[in-house]
């Protein structure tokens, strides 16, 4: 699994964007919020990513921060819904405003974004209640590389967002990336 790339931005055309990483370039769909902000042709910069493996396609979503990315995989665990809608969600809407509308029950800011309907968007809503809001800030609190890895790991190994972002709040700031995964993984058993 792909969970964050560093390098240089090459080419983009919304919304896709080709980062070199050391000679390889990584095609990576990305909501508008995130294009906007990336910077300039051979700019650096730090994506954190989505792999979604299909039968015709295997395709990698990215994301300039942590709360991005967790709304979008909160989102795609929806049925019906699928990475580009999400996509499409996070192009059209911020994380904020998506957890302001779900908190309001506000069917009329979601179906404002091309391709939700009046029904999606009130699925939506009753899927995310109680999903979006301050529980998703827990793992925007991930104040260095070496917390995103044990975040990502943690995920990885089966836990739930808001499982390993509590795990990661109680472990020290400066804890190394192995350390770190034993001492979550000690807290959440």
């Amino acid at each position: 699994m792909i969970g964050k790339l560093t390098g240089v931005i090459a080419e983009k055309s919304p919304p896709l964007v080709l980062i070199d990483v050391q000679g390889v370039g990584y095609e990576v769909d990305v909501p508008m919020s995130t294009f906007y902000n990336l910077g300039n042709l051979g700019d650096k910069v730090s994506l954190l990513t989505h792999f979604v493996v299909r039968e015709d396609a295997q395709i990698l979503f990215g994301f300039l921060t942590a709360e991005e990315r967790t709304t979008f995989r909160q989102l795609i665990k929806i049925s019906g819904v699928g990475p580009k809608m999400a996509l499409s969600l996070l192009s059209g809407l911020s994380v904020a405003e998506l957890s302001q509308a779900v908190s309001k029950q506000d069917s009329g800011r979601l179906v404002k974004v091309p391709g939700i309907g009046k029904k999606t968007a009130e699925r939506l809503l009753l899927e995310l209640k109680g999903k979006l809001g301050p529980d998703l800030a827990l793992p925007a609190s991930v104040a260095n590389d070496n917390q995103a890895d044990i975040l990502q790991a943690l995920i990885a190994l089966g836990y739930s967002d808001k499982e390993a972002a509590a795990a990661l709040k109680a472990l020290p700031p400066d804890v190394g990336v192995s350390e770190g995964i034993k001492l979550a993984m000690k807290k959440l058993t």
